[in-house]
Order: structure tokens, then C-alpha cells, then sequence
């Protein structure tokens, strides 16, 4: 009917057959005149809409160019050349119009390249791509869009010189993580709440259901309930189903996308076979018009071409959605951890929480990136078997049957790969948990000579990961030979079936043929389905755990602005955890706005515990807090950020630069900056590393003060500093008269000299407030505050602020001023001289730097660029040491296996080729059965065979990868524990933690699939081309162009993708660094309420490494487009040759040889791809290898041993030693000379910075000298091992560093001592009643840290460790700073008694505990200034007396003493 009314409107036949039969085929005049005519009208009708669409939304529209409407009709032709012009016109038209629909700029995309030129554009889009830094995405034409030609300026500029960070273009807006992060935020939410409702129901129901069955038989229903708790213990401790349901919605858009041009390309892919087809059918016919045989070879081109450009289209935007998955859950998880609850901490470390955002985000990335695979499998195996039955017939059954008795097979293997899976990232939690912890305090480690426990440690984790993933290596390899056998098994059992059932049924090369390009089809959605079932249980429930944790619940605390109290604490009480026991209990308190509070008690007594309750930190068991203002916080270690000295001031807040100086001075911060090489512009490491205990704590207070908020509350800030600055810092900041004097201040505070001029004083007891009131009326109660100060009333007399030895005087008349002032100011005097000495001497040493201000200060910088190896890779060097890793033997075989499994594929298909021969030879003839068994037979063992050796290769493979994983992080580990700490000064954690979590995984299980798919790649296309060689000759001439072709692409591609994955890795560190500090520093964050400021951070931090990412993800497909091209290429060639040569090789050569030309498009693609991940991977090794080549410090032990006994006397003696932390620093340490006889007692003191605690590095050799030499009992220490040394000498360091473990593992790590010695030590330490107290005791767990203990007991830990060694010579680094007075009374004691024999140094801020030492050394600018008795000192009225004028001792005062 419709052909009816063309031909009446045509006035001729529509259509005609006949004009097809013949050799130069031709269309009716009807077909020409209206087909060929709507085709493109129908284009441009449909495409209408969006351009009248731009049109309308555009404010000018320019109407003087709109296009004319000629009719011309037919007829006579009288004018020639005018009817020549009009059809070159018309011509020239219609090729603007292909040009226009295919490369013109949409009109709603002309503004974003309004800035880019016009000749450039095309330039680039055409000819060569000119780099401008704009993202040229947006503007990018349809035609460079589909085949990825804006990438070009990239690539360009990345072959020509390796890419760096500043050449990444910006990011699209719907591509950056606050995008991205802000949808999923909104669709989490609901969803989460729901599954929380979900899951209370549920477990509501249960818990009915259990109290029913127990009320039943309560002896049986008990037990199987313990069981159904036993193993359904996952499922019940949190809600889960709503992380995938908001994935889906967040980017519901971008998968209906992919899930439209995934449907086409899998249509597409049953189009070849059908055309190969006809292609056979043609060339057995030799009677067909040649013509046919061009028209086929174009459309399987055509086909193919359509196929690559919808298949790489599929595949850009999976994984730009795996991409943005895993930004959407590392957003999550950094902004989750901002407001995670303290139980959430306890039982998620640092290590922990960033393995979540490495390799568990990694893993959803890799699954959303196959994820439609889930439901294009099963569809390509369902097409392929009603394509094979229309075939084969019925045969098919068999082949299928044997696709459902696998089925099972790949059940059991997945259930037991998740089972792994998950055992084997525990073991990774573990392994990076520890890690984590000795990255943190390597210093402690080097100190104690620790460092072979914790390796063991780690290495024995290792071992227990490497034997789980060699059972996940054996079960994958299991899984491949499945998946290799299924096509082989399937065509064998349908071949076989096939030609036994009559011998009617032959099989021809038609047959043959279809049906092996249909079994090569269905090879890969079987290959693929068990691969993408093992990704999917290979996802980590982990990060479901950790979104559903509890939050810091803020309800506790209310802001009331308008109350009259600043902060109110009513009928509180307070535990760390949801469940425990209260540790502050009935806390009631009203503080009122603008008074100074002091809060004391003894270790452990809940002073901290306080703080962290005002802050919301704490779980509140009963009563409410009232807090009247914003709130600053000075938290008891001080919390550094790895950046300048004046942004970890400023902290966010705008530069005031008269507030800023002001602050300086006030926290006596202004001559550490003279001493700082950058001045207030000079990088602190991470966690303060370049700066002293007593400078970090003075920037964590000036942070504070400059911050201005309205309630400070500042955790015992003075006991990191000396007592002179500690006198200065009150004075100036915290004090009456202090900048911070209208403000509410809370002091936590061991130095009872600061009382007296406080408003209120709270006495903490057991958690409990046992007094509150002014100094004078708790004197006068005679309570616990009263009784303590009677018991140190003598030692005060000596030790604190009274100028006149009085003790009276100053601490029973605070109320009058005129005393307080007369003290301060004597004071201020006496500070004010020893600052202007010490500050001319540092002048005299910075005249240099002073003179080139101007310039970039040498050391201002800290911690340098990541560095990145650019160019490329040492392929030979790295290949070679992975193998040399691998073990030689296993790679040898593992090659020659896969050839073989090569070769037994290739001669498969040659006997299948023979096979099909027989049609022709025993045509109109009985088939004999002894041929059709042998046929079947050898057909099948090559198969098998097929199966047997891949699964061969990859099991020696797997062996091979797992040696080469276990040898090159042994390398890594032994080498980082080896290396000097100036390395760790410099170089941020993270980046470190990084090679241990993203490298070592992708040397796990990146490079060892990229090895194997790359082998099995290069095999199959040396397979390809040798039959398409063998079948048709001529196709040899064209390999040498198409392989030329294929090189350039290749060269041109792995350039840029090499440097795109360096920075990757690169940019990645920053994010772990960011995280890991942002953990650390919690408390601090929430209190200052800057969660928003650094949710942006981190948002900038992933936005940099996304940028990488995803100019990686489109290269890949830039690449794939260019190299299908070439597979397509192929295809044509060896059609066309085929249909050239048809008349002198057979149909079942065309068949082979068309059947592998079309598996080699995707083979080829798959060889570079492979290729180029395995270069881009191998940069893990270049990584690792970086890291194993690290200098080492001094050997652990050396040739020269010290005798058994050494150091017997203790003595030290110093020789001209001087000192630098780095090359290109000044010097600490200045030719320092001086003798410490044995057994003597040397009081080392300071001011903050001056070298005291560089002293103390330079006897364990931390640093190296730069010239001069250390003696102990005439040995050179710089003579003997490291760990001979560190063995010998005993520190209690200044911070007090503890592992996750047990308290005994803190003690003792390499179980030298007895519990009966460990006991001992820790009633020596005053801790013996706090453990025994303990349920688990000595086997008590210790948080990462040490955070489940007070930093007094902490550093009662470090004492206990101190008594256990208890060697000749022992260092004290200001070890009693964090403790009150009655401790420090108690380990000063402790240590004059057990330490009697032994040379003590100790390095001290409250001056009164080295008064009673042999000699006390004066350090100022790296210089020995004074060093003789403590009473020649003060005679001297130097430096040292100076100093004791500030903590109110005096000659006469020290006599008494």
C-alpha cells in the first residue's frame, strides 16, 4: 500500500529487483527521489528541536542569513553552464550541510570557547591541536565528542614533554566533588533514615521472636539463638540496602545513559556473524556478482566502526560514573569522620578510616564500572543460543546444559571469594592500622631500638595476607580455567551432538563458522559474569559500617547567648563510650562570662575528661551543658597542621596584621620567628615536627587567642613550656591583665604558682567536683585543695613565684595588687633582659639571612613536592626487577605455557577449518564415523587443553606475583624503618601510607591481572595475524602500515597516560595526608566549628586528583576509538582480500580467516590497553623502588661492637660537636665541649628552641654530627651500630607515645622481662593499683595512641618502660611536663632512688626539679653558656639565675633546699 503510493506520487516503479541483477547495480528513479531525499530531511527534523531551542533561548538572533527556498522544476535543460552551477552549488551546500550537522559548535556551547580563537578551534579540530587551558569539552563539536579529538591538545603536549599538575584543565561543574558530594548528600539521607527504621523494626521483631521461643523451650532456643547471633553478626549491627538505592538515584542519568548505548552496541554485535554469513555463502557461490562481496566487506566495517564508537561511549560514561561513585564515598566517609562518635573511633583507626577511602572506595569504583554487565551477560548469552539454534538446531541444548552444570561451580567459587575477600582486607586494616601507628612514632621507635619488633609485627600480618591471597590466586585461577573450558566444552558438546545425531548433519563452513563467532561472542559475557560476581563480593561492607555509626550527638550541648552564666553545666555526667560507666558523675557548675577558672586534680582525676565534655565530645549519660558563646580550645598536646606558621595561626580566619603582631608577642612567639628561617611564612612539618614541644604549644595558644572567641578553654598550655615563658604566657595572655582578660577562660593546670590570681578555683576527685571557690576560702576550708598545698608548703617556698623566698607573702595576699604587680613586673624585668640577650646573640648568628629578606629563605620550605619520575618509565629496569622478583624459572614457564595455550586456540580453529572441509569432500556421501570421532575428539582435547594450560599459567603466575609482592614490600618496610628521621621530618605521612595501602595493592593484584591479560592479549593477536597471513597472502602488506598506525597511537597515548597515572598517584597522597591530620585534630576542628572549612579542603584536595583521573579515563577511550579503528581496519582488509582472492582459496579459509579478523578489533584494543595499564601499574614498583632506595642512616649493628657491659661508668664526654637537621640549614649545635663524669646528675635547661632537645638527638645519633664527636666510657658512639647504642641508653621522651596493644606489648615488645619485673616497674611508677585494677591487667588493650589513657599515665607508661631497661645512662625530656605536682613529687623521687648509680641529663621546664643536680648546663642558640652547680650559677647572676629569679628560687632558698 505505502509502495502504492510512492510509485503514484513518483509517476514510476518504487521498486524493482532486477536492477540489483546485474554486474553495476543501480535504484529506481523512485527510491532516489524520495529515500534518498527524507533521509537527511528526517536527520534535520529531529534534530530541530534542540537547535530552534538554542535559537530561542539566544537574546540576538540573526536573521539576514536565513537560507531560501528554491523550487526548480524539471525539464528541458536549455542553459548548460547554469545548470552546472547549480548542481556544484547544490553540492557544495550539501557537503556545509554533512559539516555543519557533524562539526559545528552547539549554540548553548559557543560561550565557553568564546576565548579560545576561531582558527584555533578548528586547527585543533582538524589539522594540530593548539593547547589552551579551558576544558575544551563543553564546546567540543559532535563529530570531535564521539571520537574524543578534543583530548588531542592533551596528548600532544603530553608526548612532546611529560604533563604536570598545573596542565590539568579544570573540571566540568557536574564533575567536581562539592557537586557530586552535595546529591549524594541529599539522597543519603532519606535513604539512610529509612534503613534505620527498617532495621530498628526488624530488630523489634526479633527480639519478640527470641523472647517468644525462649518462653517455648528456653534450653534449645537459647542455643540456636547464640548461633543465629554467631552467624548473623554482621547483618545485625547495622542497617544496610540503602547505599546502592542512593547510588542508583545520585546518578540515575548518567546510567540510563550507558545502559541505552550498552543495549545498542550488544545489537550491534550479532550483526557481524550474520554478515560473515553471507560472506561465506558468497564466496562459495562463485557465480554472485563481485559486487556483493565489496558491499559486505564495507558493512561489516561500517558495522564495526558503529559498534567501537557506541561500545567506547558505553564505556566513558561507566567510568566517569565509577569515578564519581568513588568521589561521592570518599566525601562521605572525610565528612562522616567530621562528626563521628568517640565509640566510632575507638573501633575505626586512622589506618582504618583510610583504607576506606583507598581501597574500598576503589573497589565500588570498580565495580560501577562493569555494572550493566549484570544484565548485558545474560542477554548476549540468551541472543548468542537463539542465534546458535537457528544454526545447529536442538544440538545447542547440549552446549547450554553445559553452561547451567558450570553455574554452580561459579556459586560455590564467588561464595568462597567473598569469604577471602573479606578476610583478606582485615588483614589489611591490620596491616595498615600498625603502620599507620609507626609512621606516627617512629621517633619513639628509633629512640628505644624498637624497630625489629614492629617489623615482625608487620611482617608476620603480611604473611597471614599473602597466604589469603594465595588461596584467592588458586580460586581465580579455578575461576579462568572455568571460564576458558565453557566456550570450548559448549562449541565441542554442540558440534558434537550436532553431527552424531544424523549424518545428514555436516558441517559446513557457513555453519562452522557463524556459529564460532556466535561461541566467541558468548566467550566473553562468561569470561566476565564470574569475574564481575567475584568484584561485586569483593566490595567491602566497611564503609555501610562506618556511614551508619554514630554521630557526636551535639543535643548535649545548648548556645544560650542571653544567660547570665558564659558556661553552665547542670546535673552532668559523662562517659566516653555510649555504655560505659560515667567518669565524670553529678557535675554541676556555673562559670560566669569573663572569669578565669582554674580547674586541678590529681593524674586521671577527669580534668581533661571536663574539657572534652564542654566540647561535645563526651557521651552524656544525664544532665544538659548551657554554653554561652563560641568556644576556642588549646587541647593538653598541642595539634600542628602541616602548613605555615601563619595560617596554623590564622586557622581561617581573615590576617589582621596589628591583632596578628600583637598575638605574636603576647605568646612570646616573636623570637622563635627570628630563629625560623621563612619567619612566620616557614612550613611546620606534619603533627609540628620541626618545632619544639614548647613551640607548638605557644602556636596552639596564639591560634587560639587570635581566633577570638568568647570561652577558652585551654588544657594545661603551660606545662609543655619553660617556667620563664609559662610566667610570660599568663602574664601576657591568660592573667588578669593578659589579652584575653574580658574573656571566660577555663585553665587546666599542674602549676599551683598560677592560683592565687585566679577567680575560681575546681577541684577535681574521681570524676567528681570535690571543691569550688576562690583561692583564699578553699585555704580556709582545710579541704583536700588545702591539705595538698599544705604538704608541698616547703617545696613551694623554694620552688614557685615568690622573689623573696617568701611563701607567705605571695601566696596568702594575692588579693592585694600592689604585691601581684610588684611580682609580675619584677618578673617581666628579669624575662625582659634574658629575652633581649638571647634575642642579640640569635641577630648576631642572622645577619646573613636578615640581609636577603627579600628572598625566598633557605628551609622556609619543609615539606617538598612529592617527587615524580617523568619521561618514561625505565621499562627494562622495572619490568626486569619485578621478574627478578618473580623468581626467573616462573617467568620462563609462565610465557611458554601461554604460547602453548596460543598455539592449541590457534590449531583449534585450523582442524575446525579442516574440519569443514569434509562438506565438500564427502558431499552426496555417507560420513564415516571414524572421521566425524576423530574429528570431535581432536577438536575437543585442543580445547581442554586451552583450559588446562591458562589455568596452569595463571596458577605459576599467581605463585610468581605473590613472591614478587612479599619480596618488594619487605624491601619497602625494612628500608622505611632504616631511614634517618630527617626523612620523616619532611616527608608527610601520608605519602608515605600511600605506598603501603595504593601501591602495594596495585603490585598485589593490579600488575600480576595486567601481566596475565597482557600475555594472553599479545598470544591471541600473533595467532590472529599468522592465520589471516596463512589464509589470504596479500593481507602481509598491509600489516606493515596498519602496524605503523598502531605503533604512533600507542607511543602517543602511553606518554600522556603514563604522567596522567603518576599524578594520580601523586595527587592521591595529599588526600590521606588531609584526612589522617584532620582525624587527629577532631577535637580541635569541632570545638573551633571549622567542619564547612575543611570539608572544602577536601573537596579541593579530591578536585586535583580528579582531574587526573578523569583525563585518564578519557584518554583510555581517545586511545580505544583510534585502535578499534585500526581492528576495523583489519576486518576490512581481510573481507576485501578474501572477495578478491575468492576464486583461489576456499570458503572455509574466508571463513577463519573474517571469524579472527573480527576478534582481533577488540583483541588489539585490549593488547594497549593491557599494555599500557600494565606500564601505567608498573609505576607502583617505580614507587616502592623510589622508597627501597632511600639513604639509610647508620647500619644497626656494625663490626664494631661495644663490650657486653658498655657504658659500666656512664660517662659522656663531648668534643667540638656541631649539628644540622638538614644539609642546607644553619647549625643547631655549636662546637659544643663538655665532660659528664659518671654517675653525676646534669640539669639541662633553656629557653624554648635553644637545643636542648637536639642535645638529646645527637646521643642517640637521631642526627649526625657535622663535625666533632660524642664519647661515652671512651668509645665514639659515631663507631658503633645504631641499635648498640640506642640498646644502651634510656630516654623518657617529652611526648608520651603509646601502641595499639597490649599494656605489656607497650612495655616490653620483645618479651625480655617476666611479668613478676613488669609488675615491679609498675609500682615503681605509681601505677601498679591503676592496672591491677584493670579486668584484662597487663593484657589491657591500649587505642591507637594510647588515647583510652590520661597523658599523665601515659607518661607514667614511658617511666615504666625507662625502670625496665634501667641503663647507665638515662635521658629525661622534660618528663614531667604533663603531670601534676604530686606525681612529678613522686617520679622525681622514683627516679633519684632507682637511677641513684646511673648519669642522668635531664632537659626541664620547672626549674626546682634539677636544683638538687651535680652541675646544670645553660644551652642559648645551640652554645654551652653556663655550666657548673646550681649554687655557682645563681652566685654567677647569669643566664641560669636569671631563669630561677622568674621561678622564684634564690641562693638562699636553693641552701635551704
Amino acid at each position: 500500500m505505502c509502495a502504492a503510493a510512492l510509485e503514484e506520487y513518483c509517476g514510476s516503479i518504487f521498486w524493482n529487483v532486477s536492477y540489483l541483477k546485474r554486474p553495476d547495480p543501480d535504484l529506481p528513479l523512485c527510491v532516489e527521489q524520495t529515500v534518498l531525499v527524507w533521509i537527511p530531511l528526517c536527520f534535520l527534523w529531529l534534530c530541530a528541536p534542540w537547535h530552534l531551542l538554542a535559537l530561542c533561548q539566544s537574546a540576538n538572533v540573526n536573521t539576514k542569513q536565513l537560507s531560501k527556498l528554491y523550487i526548480c522544476k524539471q525539464g528541458e535543460v536549455r542553459d548548460v553552464p547554469r545548470f552546472s552551477l547549480f548542481y556544484i552549488s547544490f553540492g557544495l551546500k550539501l557537503i556545509s550541510l554533512v559539516l555543519s550537522t557533524v562539526a559545528d559548535i552547539p549554540p548553548e556551547a559557543k560561550d565557553l570557547i568564546k576565548k579560545v580563537p576561531f582558527i584555533c578551534y578548528w586547527f585543533c579540530l582538524f589539522i594540530e591541536p593548539c593547547f589552551y587551558p579551558q576544558n575544551p569539552e563543553a564546546g567540543a563539536a559532535f563529530l570531535s565528542r564521539i571520537t574524543f579529538n578534543w583530548l588531542n591538545s592533551m596528548v600532544l603536549k603530553g608526548y612532546k614533554q611529560p604533563l604536570v599538575q598545573e596542565d590539568m584543565w579544570d573540571l566540568n561543574e557536574s564533575d567536581s566533588t562539592a557537586f557530586i558530594n552535595e546529591r549524594f548528600q541529599h539522597f543519603m539521607k532519606p535513604e539512610l533514615d529509612a534503613a534505620r527504621v527498617r532495621f530498628q523494626n526488624k530488630m523489634k521483631r526479633k527480639l519478640f521472636q527470641n523472647i517468644h521461643s525462649a518462653q517455648e523451650d528456653p534450653q534449645q532456643n537459647g542455643l540456636s539463638n547464640e548461633k543465629k547471633k554467631k552467624d548473623n553478626k554482621e547483618e545485625e549491627n547495622y542497617p544496610n540496602s540503602w547505599l546502592i538505592t542512593t547510588i542508583y538515584k545520585t546518578f540515575k542519568r548518567i546510567l540510563i545513559e550507558s545502559f541505552c548505548f550498552k543495549l545498542l552496541e550488544d545489537v550491534l554485535t550479532f550483526v557481524s556473524p550474520q554478515l560473515l554469513k553471507l560472506m561465506i555463502s558468497f564466496t562459495q557461490d562463485k557465480s554472485r556478482y563481485a559486487w556483493e562481496g565489496y558491499l559486505y566487506a564495507v558493512l561489516l566495517m561500517v558495522v564495526a566502526l558503529l559498534q567501537s564508537l557506541t561500545l567506547q561511549q558505553y564505556f566513558q560514561r561507566c567510568h566517569v560514573l565509577g569515578m564519581k561513585v568513588r568521589t561521592a564515598l570518599m566525601a562521605a566517609v572525610y565528612k562522616k569522620a567530621l562528626v563521628v562518635s568517640n565509640d566510632t573511633r575507638k573501633e575505626s583507626t586512622v589506618g582504618e578510616m583510610v583504607n576506606l577511602m583507598s581501597a574500598d572506595a576503589q573497589r565500588f569504583n570498580d565495580v560501577t564500572n562493569f555494572i550493566h554487565l549484570l544484565w548485558s551477560c545474560p542477554l548476549q548469552i540468551i541472543i548468542s543460543i537463539v542465534f546458535l539454534w537457528l544454526e545447529l538446531g536442538p544440538s545447542v541444548l547440549a552446549g547450554l546444559g553445559v553452561m547451567v552444570l558450570i553455574i554452580p561451580t561459579n556459586a560455590v567459587l564467588a561464595t568462597k571469594a567473598r569469604k577471602l575477600q573479606i578476610e583478606n582486607m582485615n588483614f589489611k586494616d591490620k596491616r595498615m592500622k600498625i603502620m599507620n601507628e609507626i609512621l606516627n612514632g617512629i621517633k619513639i621507635l628509633k629512640l628505644y631500638a624498637w624497630e625489629p619488633s614492629f617489623q615482625k609485627q608487620v611482617e608476620d600480618i603480611r604473611g597471614e595476607e599473602l597466604k589469603v591471597m594465595k588461596k584467592s590466586a588458586y580460586l581465580h585461577s579455578f575461576s579462568i580455567l572455568t571460564s576458558c573450558c565453557i566456550p570450548a566444552l559448549v562449541s565441542l558438546a554442540t558440534f558434537a551432538i550436532f553431527v552424531s545425531v544424523s549424518n545428514d548433519n555436516v558441517l559446513t563452513a557457513e555453519r562452522a563458522f557463524t556459529s564460532i563467532s556466535l561461541f566467541n561472542i558468548l566467550r566473553a559475557p562468561l569470561a566476565m559474569l564470574p569475574m564481575l560476581i567475584a568484584s561485586i563480593v569483593q566490595v567491602s561492607e566497611q564503609i555501610t559500617v562506618f556511614m551508619c555509626a554514630d554521630h557526636l550527638l551535639s543535643s548535649v550541648l545548648v548556645c544560650v547567648h542571653f544567660l547570665d552564666t558564659a558556661v553552665s553545666i547542670c546535673d552532668g555526667s559523662f562517659a566516653w563510650e555510649k555504655d560505659a560507666k560515667p567518669l565524670l558523675k553529678d557535675v554541676n557548675l556555673d562559670i560566669e562570662p569573663g572569669r578565669l577558672v582554674a580547674v586541678v586534680g590529681a593524674v586521671g582525676s577527669g580534668k581533661s575528661s571536663l574539657m572534652s565534655a564542654l566540647l561535645g565530645e563526651m557521651h552524656s549519660t544525664k544532665g544538659f551543658i548551657n554554653i554561652g558563646g563560641s568556644l576556642a580550645f588549646v587541647p593538653q598536646q598541642a595539634w600542628i597542621q602541616n602548613a605555615t606558621l601563619k595560617d596554623n595561626i590564622l586557622f581561617g580566619s581573615p590576617h589582621e596584621e596589628e591583632n596578628f603582631k600583637k598575638v605574636i608577642e603576647a605568646c612570646a612567639l616573636a623570637p622563635d620567628l627570628e630563629l625560623l628561617p621563612g619567619g612566620d611564612l616557614t612550613e611546620i612539618g606534619e603533627k609540628g615536627i620541626n618545632l619544639s614541644g614548647g613551640q607548638k604549644q605557644r602556636v596552639s595558644l596564639a591560634r587560639a587567642v587570635y581566633s577570638q572567641a568568647d570561652i577558652y578553654l585551654l588544657d594545661d598550655p603551660l606545662s609543655a613550656v619553660d617556667s620563664h615563658v609559662g610566667k610570660h604566657l599568663f602574664e601576657n595572655v591568660i592573667g588578669p591583665n593578659g589579652l584575653l582578660k574580658d574573656k571566660t577562660r577555663i585553665l587546666v593546670t599542674h602549676g599551683i604558682s598560677f592560683l592565687p590570681y585566679v577567680d575560681e578555683i575546681v577541684v577535681l576527685e574521681n570524676g567528681v567536683i570535690s571543691e569550688v571557690g576562690s583561692y583564699e576560702n578553699l585555704r580556709a576550708s582545710g579541704g583536700t585543695f588545702s591539705k595538698f598545698l599544705d604538704t608541698y608548703a616547703t617545696e613551694q617556698r623554694n620552688q614557685r613565684n615568690s622573689e623573696t623566698g617568701d611563701y607567705n607573702l605571695f601566696l596568702m595576699k594575692p588579693g592585694k595588687q600592689l604585691v601581684s604587680n610588684t611580682i609580675f613586673s619584677r618578673m617581666s624585668i628579669s624575662f625582659f633582659f634574658f629575652f633581649i640577650f638571647s634575642v642579640r646573640l640569635r641577630r648576631n648568628n642572622s645577619l646573613t639571612k636578615s640581609a636577603n629578606a627579600d628572598e625566598p629563605q633557605k628551609g622556609q620550605k619543609l615539606i617538598e613536592k612529592e617527587t615524580m619520575e617523568i619521561g618514561q618509565v625505565t621499562k627494562c629496569f622495572l619490568f626486569l626487577q619485578y621478574l627478578r622478583a618473580m623468581g626467573w624459572g616462573y617467568s620462563a614457564m609462565v610465557f611458554l605455557i601461554y604460547f602453548i595455550q596460543t598455539a592449541a586456540f590457534t590449531g583449534q580453529n585450523l582442524w575446525l577449518s579442516d574440519w569443514t572441509s569434509d562438506s565438500v569432500e564427502y558431499y552426496n556421501m555417507t560420513y564415516p564415523s571414524w572421521k566425524r570421532d576423530t574429528r570431535v575428539g581432536v577438536f575437543g582435547a585442543l580445547g581442554v587443553a586451552q583450559g588446562l594450560f591458562v589455568f596452569f599459567g595463571t596458577l605459576l603466575l599467581a605463585n610468581a606475583s605473590i613472591d614478587a609482592s612479599r619480596i618488594l614490600h619487605s624491601r619497602l618496610l625494612n628500608n622505611i624503618l632504616r631511614v634517618p628521621m630527617v626523612f620523616f621530618d619532611t616527608t608527610p605521612i601520608g605519602r608515605v601510607i600511600n605506598r603501603f595501602a595504593k601501591d602495594i595493592f596495585t603490585i598485589d593484584e593490579a600488575i600480576p591481572a595486567s601481566l596475565r591479560s597482557c600475555l594472553l592479549c599479545l598470544m591471541s593477536v600473533l595467532g590472529t595475524v599468522f592465520v589471516i597471513c596463512m589464509a589470504t597472502p596479500f593481507f602481509a602488506i598491509v600489516i606493515i602500515p596498519l602496524a605503523l598506525i598502531y605503533f604512533f597511537v600507542q607511543r602517543f597515548y602511553i606518554a600522556a597516560s603514563r604522567q596522567l597515572r603518576r599524578l594520580d598517584s601523586v595527587s592521591r597522597s595529599p588526600i590521606y595526608s588531609h584526612f589522617g591530620e584532620t582525624v587527629s585534630g577532631l577535637s580541635v576542628i569541632r570545638a573551633y566549628k571549622h567542619q564547612e572549612r575543611f570539608l572544602k579542603h577536601n573537596e579541593v584536595t579530591i578536585d586535583e586528583n580528579l582531574k587526573s583521573i578523569y583525563l585518564r579515563i578519557v584518554s583510555d577511550r581517545w586511545l580505544a576509538i583510534r585502535l578499534e579503528f585500526v581492528g576495523n581496519l583489519v576486518v576490512f582488509f581481510a573481507a576485501l582480500f578474501a572477495v578478491i582472492s575468492r576464486d583461489s582459496i576456499d570458503s572455509n579459509v574466508v571463513g577463519l580467516s573474517v571469524s579472527y579478523a573480527l576478534n582481533v578489533t577488540q583483541t588489539l584494543n585490549w593488547l594497549v590497553m593491557t599494555t599500557s595499564a600494565l606500564e601505567t601499574n608498573i609505576v607502583a614498583v617505580e614507587r616502592v623502588n623510589e622508597y627501597t632506595q632511600l639513604k639509610n642512616e647508620a647500619d644497626w649493628v656494625t663490626d664494631t661492637r661495644p663490650p657486653q657491659m658498655w657504658p659500666e661508668a656512664g660517662r659522656v664526654h663531648f668534643e667540638n660537636y656541631k649539628v644540622r637537621y638538614r644539609p642546607e640549614l644553619d647549625l643547631v649545635l655549636h662546637g659544643i665541649t663538655c665532660d659528664i663524669n659518671s654517675t653525676e646528675k646534669i640539669g639541662i635547661v633553656g629557653r624554648t628552641g635553644a637545643g636542648k632537645s637536639s642535645l638529646t638527638n645527637c646521643l642517640f645519633r637521631i642526627i649526625e654530627a657535622a663535625e666533632g664527636r660524642i664519647l661515652i666510657d671512651d668509645v665514639d658512639i659515631a663507631t658503633i651500630g645504631l641499635h648498640d647504642l640506642r640498646h644502651r641508653l634510656t630516654i623518657i621522651p617529652q611526648d608520651p607515645v603509646l601502641f595499639s596493644g597490649s599494656l605489656r606489648m607497650n612495655l616490653d615488645p620483645f618479651d625480655k622481662f617476666s611479668d613478676e619485673e613488669i609488675w615491679r616497674v609498675l609500682e615503681l611508677s605509681h601505677l601498679k593499683s591503676y592496672v591491677s585494677g584493670l579486668q584484662e591487667g597487663l593484657q589491657h588493650k591500649v587505642a591507637e595512641g594510647g588515647e583510652n589513657l590520661s597523658v599523665g599515665q601515659r607518661q607514667l607508661l614511658c617511666l615504666a618502660r625507662a625502670l625496665l631497661r634501667k641503663s647507665r645512662i638515662l635521658i629525661l625530656d622534660e618528663a614531667t611536663a604533663a603531670v601534676d605536682l604530686e606525681t612529678d613529687n613522686l617520679i622525681q623521687n622514683t627516679i633519684r632512688k632507682e637511677f641513684s648509680d646511673c648519669t642522668v641529663l635531664t632537659i626541664a621546664h620547672r626549674l626546682h626539679s634539677i636544683m638538687d643536680s651535680s652541675r646544670v648546663m645553660v644551652l642559648d642558640a645551640g652554645k654551652v653558656v653556663e655550666f657548673d652547680s646550681p649554687s655557682n650559677l645563681l652566685e654567677k647572676e647569669g643566664h641560669f639565675y636569671a631563669m630561677a629569679r622568674d621561678a622564684g628560687i634564690t641562693l638562699e632558698s636553693n641552701t635551704n633546699l
